[in-house]
């Protein structure tokens, strides 16, 4: 998320007009992420206010939308808790905001924990694991915008800003992958982009935490399943990273790693059980989904966009985790 396309109050109170949420009372521009120009919303409608998240789309189109918006009005009607999209008076999920398609959903209860405990862990491999199951009957077609393709035209973009170690890991890893295809293994829809930023909980009175919802799904596409389930592991768990710790200031061991590996797959295996083939796979899947978030990292880092409000996340981090994927002699799985 973040701010691309500037926006007032008063811009948007005519705009806004077009659904039954009433007056628009505060626009605060969410600075995180890279991708689209976000914002938080209330209106008052009756006397009371109601939250809300309007998404400038940047990049994409009027005719790729309706493919993101369907997946999460279908998810959410499954009982997967995602900001499905508020329709207009006119039924359409979304309107042109300033020239650029726009839309509203409800803004979800709780909050990111970029350090989440094994439990929360848990209850995100559990929740994907039932969002893929429910995504199975989704009509909607769009391959993955950041899978092989996308990496094999976005590569060449970046060898002039690449030292020549960097330039050969890059071509290493795009020829191993292009050498292992998984059309055999289970696809459907998956988010793609399943980070710690992208998942919200509620805090219980005892202590505990909920999962409030899954966010940002504007990556989202058809893919293997597991690759939704290695891109998790890559962040939820993080594998390498000489900066990580538990919180408490002390390096992160393998072996706490293993735990925090473990609590979430055994959870995603309880609800949607991992065959054999896609044990067989997991071993190149982490590394294909350190690959996308490197490269596209790169990408960012080195060919960023111009916007009023910009995050950009560093590269490094997911060329380590590669690297360490690349070279573990072996790799934690479960059952």
């Amino acid at each position: 998320m973040a701010v691309f396309t500037s926006l007032t109050l008063d811009e948007l109170a005519p705009w806004l007009a077009q659904y039954a949420l009433g007056a628009p009372v505060q626009l605060r521009g969410i600075a995180a992420g890279i991708e689209n120009s976000n914002f938080f919303l209330t209106t008052r409608l009756d006397g009371v206010q109601h939250d809300y998240v309007l998404t400038i789309f940047e990049k994409l189109t009027e005719a790729e939308l309706p493919f993101y918006l369907d997946l999460t009005a279908h998810l959410s009607s499954a009982g997967v808790p995602c900001p499905g999209p508020v329709k207009g008076r006119d039924g359409r999920n979304f309107h042109l905001l300033k020239g650029k398609p726009a839309a509203i959903v409800r803004r979800l209860p709780g909050q990111s924990h970029l350090r989440p405990s094994n439990a929360e862990r848990a209850q995100v491999g559990a929740m994907l694991a039932f969002m893929h199951l429910a995504g199975q009957n989704f009509a909607g077609a769009q391959d993955n915008p950041r899978g092989p393709h996308w990496w094999a035209v976005t590569a060449p973009r970046l060898h002039p800003y690449l030292d020549a170690p960097t330039r050969a890991l890059l071509e290493d890893e795009l020829q191993f992958q292009a050498a292992h295809r998984h059309d055999t293994l289970p696809r459907g829809p998956i988010h793609a982009d399943l980070f710690r930023d992208n998942v919200l909980f509620e805090q219980e009175a005892d202590g505990s935490s909920r999962l409030g919802g899954f966010i940002d799904f504007y990556f989202a596409g058809r893919d293997c399943l597991l690759f939704d389930v290695a891109v998790c592991v890559n962040d939820w768990c993080i594998a390498h990273d000489a900066d990580a710790s538990d919180g408490s200031g002390a390096p992160r061991t393998g072996e706490l790693i293993a735990l925090e590996v473990q609590a979430f797959l055994a959870a995603y295996h309880q609800v949607r059980p991992l065959g054999a083939a896609e044990h067989a796979a997991w071993p190149v899947m982490l590394r294909a989904g350190a690959l996308r978030f490197w490269l596209s990292r790169l990408y960012d880092f080195h060919l960023p966009r111009a916007g009023e409000m910009i995050t950009p996340h560093d590269p490094g981090h997911f060329g380590r985790i590669l690297q360490w994927r690349r070279s573990a002699a072996s790799l934690p799985w479960i059952v």
